[in-house]
């Protein structure tokens, strides 16, 4: 449901201020999705590959609906333009994509090529890269801080490298004003307040925005929308530099996670206190 077919609500206007900087040209912009296997429901680990089976029906990753709702809100404060989608998944899945596009955007570039199995990190860049030159001129590309399946948190500095690109991460505000982007930059401190010309490549920090839901006509309108599919031959990469062909890594063992041991109760009978410093102390933590 888009922020401009109803009264918004005081939430909704606190969310619309974060990225607001007055309103400029009709603007584009991309955000790199992810597709994973539910957490509430994700499967088993391949025992040849050693890695999660993907062959089960996959969900957009809540990390990037952050990033969809800040294009859009960016987009439409603008006052036109566009958000496209980029994805990477086995299976020509679109699932996660149509999640998206009912919330609002565009487009998507779907990137399916059984190649890709065991793509590390540098790999999942290299054709993300490429797909965001497919999806055309972009005033900014926008990705999650970290996938919540991978945790690796080195793809959008790598994207920004391959496309030679300015980048900023940690983003908790965004705002873009005749050809540069202001972000505040979250740090442990509180934020920096960063700058760079566009196009640039910003990553963005999980909750601070509050993702729309997408309404039933999004749904619907959904299912039209264009997810142009594509190979790795389609996008000029080389099998050999991706998949388990180009990883610079290698899982040589996985073992199921020992169970949690049962805690020490501490009974307080006026020195509890004494018992937990003790234990501490025997642990040596303190």
């Amino acid at each position: 449901m888009g922020l401009d077919c109803f009264e918004p609500s005081r939430r909704e206007r606190f969310c619309y201020l974060r990225v607001a900087c007055g309103r400029i040209r009709s603007m584009n912009v991309v955000v790199c999705v992810k597709q994973i296997p539910d957490p509430a429901d994700p499967g088993e680990l391949d025992p040849n590959t050693k890695t999660l089976k993907r062959d089960v029906k996959l969900i957009l990753d809540e990390s990037d609906s952050y990033g969809v709702e800040m294009a859009l809100q960016l987009v439409d404060n603008a006052g036109g333009g566009e958000v496209t989608l980029v994805s990477m998944a086995p299976n020509s899945e679109v699932g996660g994509l149509r999640t998206a596009l009912a919330m609002g955007a565009a487009k998507a570039v779907l990137v399916s090529d059984d190649a890709l199995s065991g793509s590390d990190a540098l790999g999942t860049a290299k054709v993300l890269a490429k797909a965001i030159g497919r999806a055309g001129e972009a005033d900014l590309i926008i990705t999650a801080t970290e996938s919540s399946d991978g945790y690796t948190g080195t793809v959008p500095e790598q994207i920004a490298e391959l496309l030679g690109l300015p980048s900023i991460t940690f983003a908790k505000e965004i705002a873009l004003d005749a050809g540069t982007v202001k972000v505040k930059r979250q740090t442990e401190a509180g934020y920096d307040d960063v700058e760079s010309p566009t196009p640039a490549v910003v990553s963005v920090t999980a909750g601070v925005v509050e993702p729309r839901y997408p309404s039933f006509k999004g749904i619907m309108a959904a299912k039209s929308k264009p997810v142009d599919e594509v190979t790795i031959a389609d996008l000029g990469v080389d099998a050999g530099s991706v998949g388990w062909a180009g990883a610079g890594q290698e899982i040589v063992e996985i073992a199921p996670a020992e169970e949690r041991e049962a805690g020490t109760v501490v009974e307080d009978e006026g020195d509890g206190f004494q018992k937990i410093v003790d234990y501490l102390a025997e642990l040596k933590v303190i």
